[in-house]
């Protein structure tokens, strides 16, 4: 299995409901994927202050295996998903973090 972490720094003009719009595109998405198996959106609760280094919200999709996130990567719509994301993070890309893991 594959764990897709994907940790985001929003710009603060990027109003809540941009933000939820953003994660509940995800979620239609994710839910017609083969091999997507769930997906959690929200934001940082870590008791840890300072840790988060500005990533405030995010999102962690499960699947079942390396294709299937492959395959999830090249989707148009999350093409187009990825696109607004990076629109609204501090400093485009460098406002989010991917990290994937096997698990």
């Amino acid at each position: 299995m594959i764990r897709h972490c994907v940790f985001l720094r929003f710009r603060d003009d990027v109003a809540v409901p941009e933000r939820q719009s953003i994660y509940r595109d995800l979620e239609a998405l994710c839910a017609k994927l083969p091999g997507a198996l769930t997906i959690s959106c929200g934001t940082n609760v870590s008791p840890e202050s300072g840790m988060d280094k500005g990533y405030s919200e995010g999102f962690i999709l499960d699947f079942a295996d390396a294709a299937a996130r492959d395959h999830y990567l090249v989707h148009p719509e999350h093409q187009a998903i990825a696109g607004r994301i990076v629109a609204a993070a501090v400093e485009g890309v460098d406002g989010v973090l991917v990290f994937d893991l096997e698990v």
